[in-house]
């Protein structure tokens, strides 16, 4: 009997097939807010990167208090601020745009340490044998240097990346109807938690096989060190 009501509340087949359209709709919204938002962080965190190998003190600066102040804000109070506060200074975005602008601030901010980390693993005689054989500095970091530090933080990059689309829920708090926000709707219309354990469920299906993918990059690059 528990078993059946067990069944009953949290996987309920029909309530599941009743509101399976509103959960794909929300899917397919979290799904664009991360086609968007990871390459904008992970663009703007290789830039960033490479800005802080800058002979300029300034440029250093700003960009290392950049980093630490997007790190050290959570994303939902960024998200918060963006949607809420900037309307007051004369600047309107719609939920989708701050939904993105939030993300890439806070992705960017942590991808740029990556990046950076991955750079600083490259050898000095890596840069000054690519700018011997005739490139500029653009030119050697772009064909030498980011190529072989990414591929010493790919584990970093991936596992960071997936944080990044697991924070797209974040945009439920501005009304933006992503898988969490329209498994809340969906439990509130019918007043069972199926939704939200679907919504979970389709989490962990996307998630699944990119943390198993960084665990085994992780182990080999333990076994090859």
């Amino acid at each position: 009997m528990m078993m059946t009501e067990f069944v009953t509340t949290f996987f309920n087949w029909d309530v599941l097939l009743e509101v399976w359209p509103l959960l794909l709709q929300g899917l397919w919204m979290t799904l664009g807010l991360a086609a968007v938002a990871v390459p904008l962080s992970i663009a703007l965190g290789v830039g960033i990167a490479m800005a802080q190998d800058s002979r300029s003190k300034l440029v250093r600066m700003l960009l290392v208090s950049y980093v630490d102040t997007m790190r050290a804000i959570p994303p939902l109070v960024l998200l918060i601020f963006i949607f809420f506060g900037l309307p007051f200074l004369g600047v309107n975005l719609g939920e989708f745009a701050a939904a993105v602008l939030a993300l890439t601030l806070n992705g960017s901010s942590y991808f740029a340490e990556i990046f950076r980390a991955g750079l600083e693993s490259v050898p000095k005689g890596q840069r000054e044998a690519a700018r011997s054989t005739g490139l500029n500095w653009a030119q050697s970091m772009a064909y030498v240097v980011v190529p072989q530090g990414t591929r010493n933080v790919l584990p970093d990059l991936v596992s960071n990346t997936v944080e990044l689309v697991k924070q797209t829920s974040i945009a439920s708090a501005v009304a933006l109807q992503e898988l969490l926000r329209s498994a809340q709707l969906a439990q509130g219309l019918l007043y069972n938690p199926t939704p939200l354990v679907a919504a979970a469920i389709v989490y962990f299906i996307m998630f699944w096989p990119f943390v198993r993918l960084v665990s085994r990059m992780q182990n080999k690059a333990v076994v090859h060190s």
